[in-house]
């Protein structure tokens, strides 16, 4: 179980070395590769030696974890993780994520920085950003990476269509976490023109922007302007110095009684936000990631990084859902097959019995490829389900009539011992035997049909069993010396007559059995597709909800702008708002015939699959 995953201390999960550049660590994968449950992502970032592992390790619970060194020199290296259960989400696991100090002076190189800024925003659904002193200038020019990933993201892999179509970092909020500001050893009082603000105000005071034109004015708006942009949902925390300097090294040994209370105070205050209101990852859609799709994110990402290619965000998506839906059809089968093993009682006692157990197993099965599938390219993964289900029925259905058949061939070996022992002791070749015989022969007969539990071969057994003593019946019919001619005549065509209504029996039982396939075959499919269609509309109305989310970011942030005395942005920002709004008319029309388009995309394959299959059902 996802829950039982245990890390007593923290992993690698992407190596940054000079040598091999950014790697996914394959012990970090196979970590991952057995959380399936969702993940909460929550990543640190910030210059190197500001103390971002101490906050690590108490969103963990724990005081030691992530490594905090007690010198000038950056401990971590790349991005480590350390996947702990969630403290207030049942069923969900926390995935923390500390990152290499940005701006260490020993690398010499700070290309992957850059990289290391990006992956973290990508892979988290919460980012803090931790620095030192306060929200000033110099901490605005550290953050110089969010400026830098308009030229390091990139929404689709296909260029724009028109000069109206928006830039891709407009929509880069869809994909982005949410944001906290954590400022570490904060001596200031928290009050602007002589009154007290919050923490989230003195963040917005540090964000707002100055009036101008001039090549310094518009270096202090960019950083300010991406930040305001990327993450409008976003918060700050102001946290005192936990100690003296002289106890600052040893920090992790320091009893509570040891630690500043206030700082003590602020770590709990911080904890709980982050503990109950970060979201789990998603992508757009509302898709939740568990933490195997998290390693295949990472997986993804890296490997496009290393290739010399800038990420594509949508492309990744693509690449998750083929292994989502994949996944999500294995899991579904497997449930499939593992309840009406559990379930089915062989031999039923017919094959609608047999069809009603099929769509209570199968509807829970796809209950839960509906759950786990993204909506990109499902309609194919769904075709896939459905013709492996019908396989696997197909199979239970075969076995049952085996089952069927072995149970009724072995009732009649045991009701047949007797007659066997007459027919043997010449008792029937005699003056009136074939009367006796056939006497006999309905009695076992009777007797058969009195066994509860025969199944769906009942009649076809028996008309094997009937139809393998013709030749018998004929000899005693013939020897019997008390019937004339005219009776033996009689009572041969009475013979074939009883023999051909008995196989006429039969063939309409099949028939029936076969019609009974067909009708829950039909109901399958419709239920398919009534299936698909919910998925569909609900991840349409998610995609819809988000759109809204976005043009209200963009319509508060104008009004803030408007307010600020910057008319030119707010009407840049009214334009980009508009071509929002234009975006989400056109986008629920469009989808709304789109789901209809899927819905028929999907019976055509299932059509071609079983057209080829049981051709003559058409």
């Amino acid at each position: 179980m996802a829950s039982e995953t245990h890390m007593p201390v923290p992993v690698c999960l992407i190596e940054n070395t000079p040598a091999r550049g950014l790697v996914v660590r394959p012990e970090a994968l196979q970590v991952l590769s057995k959380i399936t449950q969702p993940v909460v992502v929550v990543a640190i970032t910030g210059l190197y030696r500001t103390g971002k592992s101490y906050l690590m390790n108490r969103l963990a619970g724990q005081r030691r974890g992530f490594s905090l060194g007690s010198t000038v020199q950056s401990h971590t290296k790349g991005i480590w993780m350390w996947c702990v259960p969630h403290p207030c989400r049942p069923g969900h696991t926390l995935v923390l994520l500390d990152t290499e100090g940005l701006g260490d002076v020993e690398k010499g190189d700070t290309r992957n920085d850059t990289w290391i800024f990006v992956l973290t925003i990508l892979l988290s659904s919460t980012l803090i950003y931790n620095s030192r002193g306060t929200i000033d200038q110099l901490a605005m020019d550290q953050l110089h990476y969010v400026v830098k990933l308009t030229d390091h993201v990139k929404l689709k892999a296909a260029p724009k269509e028109s000069e109206d179509e928006l830039d891709d970092s407009e929509k880069f909020v869809l994909f982005f976490p949410t944001f906290i500001w954590a400022v570490r050893d904060f001596t200031l009082q928290l009050e602007v023109d002589g009154k007290e603000i919050s923490e989230d105000e003195y963040l917005e005071e540090a964000l707002k922007l100055k009036a101008g034109s001039s090549r310094e004015t518009q270096c202090y708006n960019q950083t300010r302007e991406c930040i305001r942009q990327f993450f409008p949902d976003r918060k700050c925390f102001v946290f005192d110095q936990p100690a003296c300097k002289k106890d600052l090294v040893r920090l992790e040994d320091l009893r509570d009684d040891e630690i500043n209370p206030e700082f003590r105070q602020q770590v709990e205050k911080f904890c709980s936000h982050v503990w109950e209101k970060s979201p789990p990852k998603t992508v757009p859609g509302g898709h939740i990631i568990t933490g195997n799709l998290l390693g295949k994110l990472a997986t993804t990402y890296v490997e496009t990084i290393r290739s010399g290619v800038v990420p594509c965000l949508e492309s990744a998506v693509l690449a998750l859902a083929e292994i989502a839906n994949a996944a999500a059809v294995k899991e579904a089968v497997t449930l499939y097959q593992d309840l009406m093993a559990q379930r089915a009682k062989l031999p039923t006692e017919s094959v609608q019995e047999l069809l009603e157990l099929h769509s209570q197993c199968e509807q829970e099965a796809l209950e839960l490829f509906m759950a786990q599938a993204f909506k990109d390219g499902i309609c194919h993964f769904q075709a896939d389900l459905i013709s492996q289900v019908e396989k696997v029925k197909a199979k239970f259905c075969k076995d049952n009539e085996q089952a069927s058949h072995d149970k009724c061939k072995a009732a009649l070996r045991d009701l047949s011992q007797d007659m066997e022992k007459r027919i043997s002791d010449g008792v029937y070749n005699v003056s009136g035997g074939y009367q006796l015989f056939k006497g006999d022969q309905q009695a076992l007969v009777e007797k058969y049909w009195e066994l509860p539990g025969k199944g769906v071969k009942a009649d076809a057994v028996l008309q094997e069993f009937l139809q393998s003593r013709k030749t018998l019946a004929e000899s005693i019919l013939n020897t019997d010396c008390s019937l004339t001619e005219k009776d033996r005549e009689l009572k041969s065509e009475q013979e074939q007559h009883e023999r051909a209504e008995q196989e006429r029996a039969v063939q309409r039982q099949k028939e029936a059995g076969e019609r009974q396939k067909l009708q829950d075959q039909l109901r399958s499919w419709e239920e398919h597709a009534l299936q698909l269609r919910k998925k569909l509309e609900n991840c349409c109305e998610k995609q819809l909800e988000e759109h809204q989310e976005m043009i209200r970011h963009k319509s508060k942030e104008e009004a803030v702008l408007l307010k600020d005395g910057f008319c030119d942005k707010a009407i840049h920002l009214r334009m980009v708002t508009s071509r929002l709004e234009q975006e989400y008319g056109s986008t629920r029309s469009r989808l709304t015939t789109w789901i209809n388009i899927m819905v028929s995309v999907l019976l055509g394959l299932v059509f071609v699959i079983f057209r080829f299959r049981t051709p003559r059902f058409f």
